[in-house]
């Protein structure tokens, strides 16, 4: 089983670290499509419908809604498992292994909110609270895996548990407060396949086939209900069996199986498509706004601060242990690395506004602080390293 874990941890690490690198590439695709005479066209294919019926059921969406939408509950279907993995056999298994980077992760959360919230209360922006409070996991681990040994294997460790916590806090907020009016109709009928899926674990059935078709017939629902419809993918993987024991279980090969296509193709999709920001020298100003101010310096303040100071409280009162092999001034670092908000920040971002206007500033202001968050949080680290030695 060790062999198992361990080699499930390097896979996970050489997907993570290569998929945040070709998100990059994808970004400043983007970035160029949007700024050439292609740009245009570019957008209007994103705009385009889409899929069709099938008797009742409607699915005939723009090509951008079936990314946002469609793509990224797969995302979410990944992210869910790997929560469930880390609570039952992971990172999370215990209280005391967990104790750390969920403390470091509700701090990292709620300071960048309240920086937010303070730069943002009774404006037109106030909505936004919730994106600086996201990490984005795949960028953050690929610069932390370009330093190679000069942080410490359990530093990767606990950022990885604090995304997926991160993640986890990140959705509840999406599901209570960026969802629209709410249909119960669909929203029972949701609840009812949830029941039949939780059935299914109850009964030991371990054929995966039987949990994504009702899941698909959920994210139909939960779309259909206010609720954002990538809700679905997370609460779908929570009822895929999964054991702590040696066999391979139902929720690691099917995590096995989404990892390489969501970093390697969902995730760069994505970017693609929601970093096309035409460029102009107004945006610059747009840093200085309300919005601007309460993202980056949520982003790029606050989560380190939440992050150092919670960890310290849990270390202090003997809740949580640091890192092996790890000091403050690491944390510190990393912490500043967690500010890389990027594709989860983008997705709050597109929920919080609906004027296209709100959403290419609170775009151009992510992608800038997730810019400055991954170059200072890198060289700190590095120049931690160089001290020790």
């Amino acid at each position: 089983m060790k062999n198992i874990n361990l080699n499930s941890f390097k896979d996970f690490f050489a997907s993570k670290s290569a998929g945040g690198i070709i998100l990059i590439i994808c970004v400043v695709i983007s970035l160029t499509i949007a700024n050439s005479p292609f740009g245009d066209s570019f957008s209007s294919i994103l705009q385009l419908p889409l899929g069709g019926s099938i008797g009742n059921i409607h699915l005939e969406y723009s090509v951008l809604m079936w990314i946002n939408d469609g793509l990224m509950a797969i995302f979410f279907l990944l992210v869910g498992l790997e929560i469930k993995r880390e609570l039952v056999e992971g990172e999370l298994a215990s209280p005391k292994q967990a104790a750390l980077p969920v403390f470091a992760a509700i701090g990292g959360m709620f300071v960048p909110a309240l920086i937010f919230a303070l730069f943002n209360n009774n404006t037109p922006t106030a909505n936004g609270w919730g994106i600086p409070m996201a990490t984005d996991i795949a960028f953050a681990i690929a610069l932390l895996s370009l330093l190679g040994n000069k942080v410490p294997t359990s530093l990767k460790v606990f950022l990885t548990a604090l995304a997926i916590v991160d993640d986890l806090g990140a959705i509840l907020v999406i599901a209570i407060f960026y969802s629209s009016e709410i249909h119960f109709t669909y929203l029972l009928y949701a609840g009812a396949i949830l029941i039949f899926l939780i059935l299914l674990n109850r009964l030991n059935v371990k054929s995966i086939i039987f949990y994504l078709i009702p899941g698909l017939l959920m994210w139909y629902c939960i779309h259909h209900s206010g609720i954002h419809a990538t809700i679905a993918g997370v609460l779908t993987a929570l009822t895929i069996p999964t054991t702590p024991g040696s066999e391979t279980s139902p929720l690691e090969k099917l995590e096995h199986f989404l990892t390489k296509p969501v970093n390697f193709l969902i995730m760069p999709v994505f970017a693609l498509a929601n970093t096309n920001i035409v460029l102009h020298s107004e945006m610059f100003g747009g840093i200085f706004t309300n919005m601007g101010m309460g993202i980056l310096l949520g982003l790029f303040l606050g989560k380190p601060v939440g992050i150092f100071v919670m960890s310290w409280v849990a270390v202090k009162t003997g809740l949580g242990s640091m890192p092996e092999g790890s000091r403050w001034s690491q944390i510190w670092g990393l912490g500043i690395l967690a500010g890389i908000g990027f594709t989860m920040s983008i997705f709050i971002a597109m929920l919080s506004y609906s004027d296209p206007a709100y959403q290419t500033d609170a775009k151009f202001v992510i992608l800038v602080t997730s810019v400055l968050a991954g170059a200072v949080g890198f060289l700190i680290l590095k120049w931690i390293y160089k001290l020790k030695r």
